[in-house]
């Protein structure tokens, strides 16, 4: 098998990202590079999201799996400089995200399962406060979150027996940083992304989501 960018030979060793997932990863990409504002970008990367989510047989296993964990976050696309991550949250039932703040814009899409979503005021010393309703979002349902006031956002898997799968955009690479909790009895706390690809699926990249892969 010879994989090929069109201008230098890439490793066999790097797998093709799958066709849906290459595709968006591109279409995230260009959007980042042409767009005006945040607003533009979550605008545009609803419709992109939604028709990423819309099948549920593109992701890979690997990236699908909670290996005994409550939750488990595997980076699916890099890039170079920084500007978004994608990302695969898988959730086990009844399982939560910690409630952090967030301070960049995220688009959400829910890939399997069922997924509640909340946006909350964070305050220092007291319990979060609801600044929209609860979401119920079922498989194939999109969101957006665009920052503000130091907010952040409560998620959890909406079912007690199944696992669930939310594909997230983050407008900067969160990995490895540590973004501020509130605890329901308002105690502060951190929590840093730590991504569980393992070694031999890492994130793709530009170089890989170009890569065209002959026989």
């Amino acid at each position: 098998m010879t994989t090929e960018t069109g201008t230098e030979p890439l490793p066999d060793t790097i797998a093709a990202p799958p066709e849906p997932l290459r595709r968006f990863s591109w279409d995230i990409q260009s959007m980042v590079e042409l767009a005006d504002d945040p607003r533009e970008i979550l605008m545009i990367g609803r419709d992109l999201m939604g028709r990423l989510v819309v099948q549920d047989d593109w992701l890979p296993e690997v990236f699908a799996r909670l290996d005994g964990a409550p939750f488990r976050q595997c980076q699916l696309y890099a890039d170079q400089m920084t500007r978004f991550t994608v990302i695969a949250t898988v959730l086990a039932p009844g399982a939560a995200l910690p409630v952090c703040e967030q301070k960049v814009w995220e688009l959400a899409g829910v890939l399997r399962g069922e997924i509640v979503r909340q946006r909350l005021a964070l305050p220092d010393g007291a319990a979060p406060v609801a600044r929209a309703a609860e979401k119920r979002l079922g498989a194939g349902a999109v969101d957006a979150f665009s920052p503000k006031d130091g907010d952040g956002l409560a998620i959890a898997n909406g079912s007690a027996t199944a696992p669930a799968i939310l594909i997230q955009v983050h407008g900067a690479e969160i990995g490895g940083e540590a973004r501020r909790t509130v605890g329901p009895d308002g105690s502060i706390g951190s929590f840093t992304t730590v991504y569980a690809n393992p070694p031999e699926a890492p994130a793709w990249d530009i170089l890989t989501i170009q890569a065209r892969i002959t026989d």
